[in-house]
């Protein structure tokens, strides 16, 4: 089975290298893209338009979201008895150390800072896929 990816990104100027890394990576991978904290949170509970929604392998979470802040997001996931399992990577421009305090805090598996070349985004979300979705085993 494919694995699944939730990227929630509000920028479409992530959006696209992330989605061109990940196909690059791994052809078969279905990364699907929420763009604020409340329609991540339908998603992960099937709610409304995402009744059908797949369960992620991995969630890759922006900060600075609109609608619910990603901190905010990652608290609801975590006390989720059904969703806290899935790791999740914060991806984000924020290099605040409260935010990446905050983060691990609350049981994130990794805290990444967006690189503002193009190029070095496309790595980092490369070998983001080559660890996470290649080399960890992930729950079923």
């Amino acid at each position: 089975m494919p694995l699944q990816v939730l990227l929630v990104e509000d920028n479409p100027g992530d959006v696209l290298p992330t989605q061109e890394a990940f196909r690059k990576a791994d052809p078969a991978l279905h990364l699907h893209v929420v763009s604020d904290g409340a329609e991540a949170l339908a998603f992960l509970r099937r709610e409304g338009a995402h009744t059908y929604a797949p369960r992620p392998d991995l969630i890759l979470l922006d900060l600075n979201l609109p609608k619910m802040h990603g901190l905010d997001l990652l608290a609801q996931i975590k006390q989720n008895l059904s969703l806290k399992t899935i790791p999740i990577a914060i991806l984000t421009s924020s290099e605040s150390p409260m935010d990446i305090a905050s983060s691990y805090g609350m049981h994130v598996n990794c805290y990444l800072t967006k690189p503002a070349q193009f190029e070095e985004f496309r790595d980092l979300v490369t070998s983001i896929s080559d660890f996470w979705l290649r080399r960890v085993r992930l729950p079923q």
